[in-house]
């Protein structure tokens, strides 16, 4: 890692070695000194005198379509006590980004320096940020070097790369949400499981507490996908105006987990109903350079199309299964998201009241989802995507938990 991050290593070299976990994998102990490594490759910050209301606990989410949790579960947590400093990143290919649904905010600076992070968390409790130049360089040479390589979808590579961002940022604790299903980056149970037990597990060897839940990603999470439009939807959950039960269901199960590592005694449902975690974001917003009326005046600020488009269904009927994949890469197509990492992305477009397995749709006013695009032709081809995206019969499905499993480590 020390080559890696001062460039006596070739980009041939850390390719050869990425290659070489890719076919033959490693051990625990050799996960565990990776992450490690990477983690000490750049600043590690230090909270112990920065003035935090409590521990400082932050999630992570492996990824998936409509996923807002983080803009709840940070100020949720926040309310209850809790420090949380962030680091999330943008989106790639169908699975959106927190920091893009972020900076559809007018003003909202992903990327501030450390000292505006402290000032915010300390204020707030919460900051929701991109990674610094400073925080394990290390792991955005090694991501580059594995993107042109095909060497990203290897277990140790990815626990390593997610740990070494969380480790840098000083945390006491960490909870995984690790997606399972079609829309997820893990699409079967047992890779789930896997990515899951190794997160755990290799954060505990660098002295990280940590917990994982393995949640649903068959369906939409919430009723948006598309960057504002998703912030949209966390602003009403936060406020009281109308939340997802799933979206809100899986919130909270992180929320309850990560304040029992950090030894807070609080109700995250508490916290969520009393509007103090409303007033977190509204301040962490504020903070870091948002409008300080976002709450109350949500529309005045964010962005949006002049074109929104029912996407009908071929049939009426019952949805009984949803290409979850599909639908992220409908939302690519209509510019929400970036298909390479140089792409910029279009914050207003997107899909709302999107339907869920178990719901009926029809030809008339059941739609599968509204599309907001730029343009007609854009949102027509929107609504051929869906349509195929869609499975309409005639039963309903089995009901699946949006929380599948708990896991806690296995070391000792």
């Amino acid at each position: 890692m020390r080559g890696l991050t001062n460039g006596t290593l070739s980009d041939a070299q850390v390719g050869a070695f990425a290659m070489a976990v890719v076919l033959k994998g490693m051990t625990a102990e050799e996960r565990v000194a990776l992450t490690g490594a990477m983690m000490r490759s750049g600043e590690v910050l230090d909270w112990s005198e920065a003035g935090l209301p409590g521990p400082a606990l932050d999630k992570h989410s492996t990824g998936g379509v409509g996923d807002k949790v983080s803009l709840l579960l940070a100020p949720i947590v926040a309310a209850c006590g809790g420090a949380v400093p962030m680091v999330s990143g943008r989106g790639l290919g169908h699975t959106g980004g927190t920091l893009d649904k972020l900076e559809s905010i007018p003003g909202y600076v992903a990327t501030p320096g450390i000292d505006r992070l402290r000032a915010v968390v300390a204020d707030a409790g919460c900051a929701i940020v991109g990674q610094t130049g400073d925080l394990a360089p290390a792991d955005r040479r090694l991501y580059a070097i594995r993107d042109a390589t095909a060497t990203v979808e290897s277990i140790p590579l990815i626990v390593a790369s997610i740990l070494s961002k969380k480790l840098a940022a000083g945390l006491d604790a960490l909870v995984m949400d690790v997606k399972v299903g079609s829309g997820a980056f893990m699409e079967d149970l047992g890779h789930a499981r896997e990515l899951a037990g190794a997160i755990v597990d290799t954060a505990l060897g660098n002295a990280l507490p940590a917990r994982a839940l393995i949640t649903d990603m068959d369906r939409v999470l919430g009723r948006t996908a598309g960057n504002a439009l998703e912030v949209r939807e966390a602003i009403d959950a936060l406020t009281g105006a109308e939340a997802d039960p799933r979206l809100l269901a899986v919130t909270l199960e992180l929320s309850r987990e990560l304040l029992a590592l950090g030894r807070l005694d609080a109700d995250p449902a508490a916290a969520l109903r009393s509007g103090a975690a409303a007033e977190r974001f509204a301040r962490m917003v504020a903070g870091l350079g948002g409008p300080a009326d976002l709450l109350e005046a949500p529309d005045r600020h964010l962005p949006a199309t002049s074109v929104a488009v029912a996407a009908l269904a071929d049939r009426e009927g019952i949805v009984t299964a949803i290409d979850v994949r599909a639908i992220g890469l409908a939302v690519v197509e209509l510019g929400g998201g970036r298909r390479i990492e140089a792409d910029g992305v279009d914050h207003a477009v997107g899909l709302s009241e999107v339907a869920a397995p178990g719901e009926r749709v029809g030809r008339d006013d059941r739609p599968l989802a509204i599309v907001h695009a730029r343009d007609a032709t854009a949102a027509e081809r929107a609504a051929g995507a869906l349509r195929a995206a869609f499975t309409v019969g005639d039963e309903p499905p089995a009901d699946v938990p949006v929380v599948r499993e708990r896991l806690e480590p296995r070391a000792a």
